[in-house]
């Protein structure tokens, strides 16, 4: 018998409580960064590429978790690293105002303690539910997890942007202080005692454990973790190249204020949240009767985030529905999302036994890579195409292009990578408890 859904919701609050102190880093500061201290966007993109650069480490956490150490440790220490990392970057914020050299040091450290928070909350959390869940509940319980991590977003970015105005840097900080607080006490209270209460939690004895080398290569060899792995990486990056300039842009063409602009992006994880739940909720009633639904949803919200990137580069004048095509762009996205997580929660338990924390940690770090890379790509395009092109509003459309022809491309990879043939395959895997190999 494996987690209760009450335990369940209770190990989504972690992510809650994660979402909520990232959102405040790669949205928010970003934004403040740009356009209140007039600094380069790839200085921001350069520093949320920090925190996901530590994420490779992804695979050694889950094969830690694999190997018969204890989850709940991991999850907390790395709540707590992220929430000293988290108010580490707004005090780092604040004192770029008044010494540009000494708040970029000191937000490399806090991003870099960002990262590794992240990393090792993450993907021991989503370990936990993958060895601690029934299988007929892994799918929904994942969905739950993800959309909790952006209803974090979304909720924190909606009432934290009512207080952020009048912008000051002291302001900054205390409302990120006071989320980051409230956030670690949430996800302590959700993870105390259910991996110590959960019998399908404990883990094998840790010298079953091989070396990480051995284990990874085994995970690798695995041709649908590999293609599913290069799927995840070009969507991603797809996904998380519009992350950091949505902000600076409706700042820039539309002359909004932080606390607007961060609504703003509520409305986005808004859109992001609804789509996750319409696809969970088609899923259950509809998954047994068309076992390529989730692909079907993965290459749908790919096009739909392609459209509604095509939409933002035509933006300009007051006349333009902003907050509409914002809110089609986040409802695409979780739509994809939700489709991809599906997928990912049933590939995990394939392959070889007792794999599923590195196959989550490779996933996990390809989808850290991509966000970096995604991020910084951005940046540097919007600062190039503006020092090109001469008009800041040019520069984003020509960004947003690139962005809906990536999203097009992983519509492509999509059809590969996740087959209406594999999905039955895990279907029926799963439910005898089947967990040999899949042959590379």
């Amino acid at each position: 018998m494996g987690l209760s859904w009450l335990q369940i919701v209770r190990l989504a609050l972690v992510q809650t409580a994660l979402g909520a102190m990232v959102v405040l880093t790669t949205a928010t500061m970003n934004r403040v960064m740009v356009v209140e201290l007039a600094l380069p966007a790839m200085l921001a993109g350069a520093l949320v590429a920090l925190h996901y650069a530590v994420q490779m480490l992804r695979p050694r956490f889950g094969h830690g978790a694999d190997g018969g150490r204890r989850r709940t440790p991991w999850i907390i220490g790395g709540m707590v690293v992220l929430a000293i990392g988290t108010v580490g970057a707004a005090a780092a914020t604040a004192l770029m105002s008044a010494s540009p050299l000494a708040g970029t040091l000191a937000a490399a450290i806090a991003f870099l303690l960002i990262g590794a928070g992240v990393g090792a909350a993450g993907t021991n959390l989503l370990t936990l539910v993958a060895t601690s869940v029934a299988p007929t509940r892994r799918a929904p319980a994942a969905t739950l997890i993800w959309i909790m991590m952006i209803a974090g977003f979304a909720v924190t970015t909606g009432i934290a942007g009512g207080f952020l105005d009048p912008n000051s840097p002291l302001r900054l900080v205390v409302v990120t202080s006071v989320v980051a607080g409230l956030a670690l006490v949430l996800a302590i209270a959700a993870v105390h005692g259910i991996e110590s209460t959960s019998p399908t939690a404990r883990l094998p004895a840790a010298r079953q454990r091989p070396a990480f080398r051995q284990a990874f290569g085994e995970v690798w060899q695995e041709r649908q973790t590999r293609r599913f792995t290069i799927f995840v990486f070009v969507s991603m990056l797809a996904y998380s190249a519009q992350d950091l300039i949505l902000e600076p842009f409706a700042g820039i063409v539309f002359a909004m204020t932080p606390g607007q602009t961060t609504q703003l992006s509520s409305v986005q994880h808004g859109g992001v949240v609804l789509g996750m739940v319409l696809v969970a909720l088609a899923g259950a009633l509809l998954s047994r009767r068309f076992p390529g639904l989730l692909r079907g949803f993965c290459v749908l919200g790919c096009v739909g985030s392609a459209a509604s990137l095509a939409m933002l580069a035509t933006a300009g004048g007051s006349a333009f529905p902003l907050r509409e095509a914002v809110f089609a762009l986040g409802l695409s996205n979780g739509v994809f999302a939700v489709a991809a997580i599906g997928s990912m929660m049933a590939l995990a338990g394939q392959g070889t036994r007792a794999r599923e924390g590195v196959r989550m940690g490779l996933w996990g770090a390809a989808q850290a890579i991509a966000f970096g890379a995604g991020g910084f790509a951005g940046t540097v395009l919007v600062d190039a195409a503006t020092a090109f092109l001469g008009r800041a509003d040019a520069a984003y459309s020509v960004v947003f292009v690139l962005e809906a022809a990536l999203f097009l491309v992983s519509a492509a990879l999509a059809l590969g990578a996740i087959s209406v043939t594999g999905a039955r395959q895990v279907s029926t895997a799963a439910s005898a408890g089947n967990d040999r190999a899949v042959p590379a």
